[in-house]
């Protein structure tokens, strides 16, 4: 049975209303995260990855949207510290067999077990890399690079994930979407670091879940902070969606958070790119470096030439400027 135009387009708006509610990190940041990775790589694995950019880059927001049909999805995107005792950030075991032994699977599987899931991830990327399956290797790659990035959203790493007991709802996406996409076009979306092989990626994802909480108080309290300069009503719009309203901060809101956070959002962004780029890296060495010439058909000079070129703006910030930033075009057919 054929669906009418009108029905298509009814599930098709469906799909893009529950695409915007459950994005993390913004789709548009997940998929700048991805693309800057790339240009991190070493020569012997870049032309396999630049090849293959579009995919990596129109698929990472692939997880949240998952989350929509596979209930066991969300909680691997999140953990919620507070649940797990005092000091958790640097108490919890790094491996998730002494996390299970220590708190059960239900607990990690009901507060959140996103730096366990990286890991798991990472081994089947390296697996991937074993068996040189390229449908297996994208798919492991892009998504395993989803949850480093949320691992890097602060939001990400407390129960008060959306300022929801603290009286500051909307926090959540504030940080992690909002801003990013009002202020993406004046970020530095460049960095001077090269993969690196991780020699424990267990202590890697931890020590980005322990940076994330750190920032945690500076997030809740430039929001007060900047809070005392606005009336209700300039620091918050309000909108009615089916007879209940709803607030949302305010752009004027927004902005000034920004600036009070200063360039905090920025490096957490790059920080994910290196990270991303770090697994990729290590999940390759531990497969034993395999050779991935025989699945990235037709590279050449021409191909190696346009890499370099965009190596170039991407060391000079300059991927938006020349309309080379892939999150900021549509989608491109056939690339998911």
């Amino acid at each position: 049975m054929q669906f009418s135009f009108r029905k298509r387009f009814r599930v098709i708006m469906a799909l893009v209303i529950i695409m915007v509610i459950t994005a993390s990190w913004g789709f548009l940041v997940h998929k700048t995260v991805h693309q800057l990775a790339v240009y991190e790589l070493p020569a012997s694995i870049s032309p396999f990855f630049y090849q293959n950019m579009e995919y990596l880059v129109n698929n990472a927001p692939r997880p949240d949207v998952r989350r929509n049909q596979d209930s066991t999805e969300a909680t691997k995107h999140f953990i919620d510290l507070e649940m797990f005792g005092r000091d958790a950030v640097t108490k919890m075991p790094e491996d998730w067999a002494s996390a299970v032994k220590l708190y059960s699977k239900d607990s990690l599987l009901k507060y959140g077990y996103v730096p366990y899931h990286i890991v798991y991830m990472k081994e089947k990327l390296t697996e991937a890399f074993k068996t040189g399956n390229k449908d297996s290797i994208l798919f492991y790659a892009t998504d395993m690079g989803h949850y480093i990035e949320d691992a890097n959203v602060p939001l990400h790493v407390t129960s008060n994930y959306d300022g929801q007991l603290t009286n500051q709802k909307g926090l959540h996406s504030l940080w992690e979407s909002v801003i990013p996409e009002k202020e993406l076009s004046g970020y530095t979306l460049y960095s001077s670091h090269k993969a690196t092989y991780l020699k424990n990626p267990s202590y890697a994802i931890w020590e980005a879940i322990r940076r994330s909480a750190s920032l945690l108080p500076q997030v809740f309290a430039k929001e007060i902070e900047v809070s005392a300069g606005f009336t209700e009503a300039q620091k918050y719009t309000v909108q009615t969606r089916r007879g209940k309203e709803y607030k949302n901060y305010s752009p004027e809101f927004a902005k000034a958070y920004a600036i009070a956070l200063k360039t905090s959002i920025n490096e957490q962004l790059i920080h994910s790119a290196n990270l991303v780029a770090d697994f990729w890296y290590t999940s390759w060495v531990d497969a034993g470096k395999p050779d991935l010439s025989g699945i990235t058909p037709n590279w050449n000079k021409e191909s190696a030439d346009k890499l370099k070129a965009e190596m170039g703006y991407f060391s000079t910030n300059k991927l938006i400027e020349n309309n080379l930033l892939l999150s900021k075009k549509p989608s491109t057919p056939g690339a998911e």
